[in-house]
C-alpha cells in the first residue's frame, strides 16, 4: 500500500481551503462593516451621560495626562493589568476606538462637568 501524500497545491477547487475558496473568503475580510454612529457625531443634547467608576475617571485623567498604564498603575497602587481593563471598560463607554480620543472625551467632559 501506498501512503497518498497531502500536498496542498493538488487540491481541487471545490474542496475547501483551494485558491478560489481563499480569495472569496479574502474578499469577504476586505469588506468593512458599517460602523455604528459615534458619540462625537451626536449632538449634545442627544448623547446620554456616561457612568464611570471612580476608578475609571482616576484612569481617564491619567490618560489624559498623557501617562502609560505602567505610570498610572503606579500612582493608583493597581496593577497593569486592571489599568489595562479598565481602558477597555472606558473606551466601550464613550464609544471610542484608542488612547488619543479617550484623552479627548476626558477633556469635553471636564468642560461639561463645569
Amino acid at each position: 500500500m501506498r501512503a497518498e501524500t497531502l500536498d496542498p497545491r493538488h487540491e481541487t477547487a471545490d474542496e475547501p481551503g483551494s485558491e478560489d475558496d481563499m480569495k472569496g473568503n479574502f474578499q469577504e475580510a476586505r469588506q468593512t462593516p458599517e460602523l455604528p454612529a459615534r458619540a462625537s457625531d451626536a449632538s449634545d443634547a442627544a448623547v446620554a451621560p456616561v457612568r464611570l467608576t471612580p476608578t475609571q475617571i482616576k484612569v481617564m485623567r491619567g490618560v489624559h495626562s498623557g501617562q502609560l498604564n505602567k505610570q498610572i498603575a503606579f500612582e493608583l497602587g493597581i496593577a497593569e493589568a486592571t489599568v489595562k481593563a479598565h481602558m477597555t471598560a472606558l473606551m466601550r463607554k464613550l464609544n471610542v476606538r484608542n488612547r488619543t480620543q479617550v484623552a479627548i472625551a476626558a477633556q469635553t467632559l471636564a468642560i461639561h462637568a463645569s
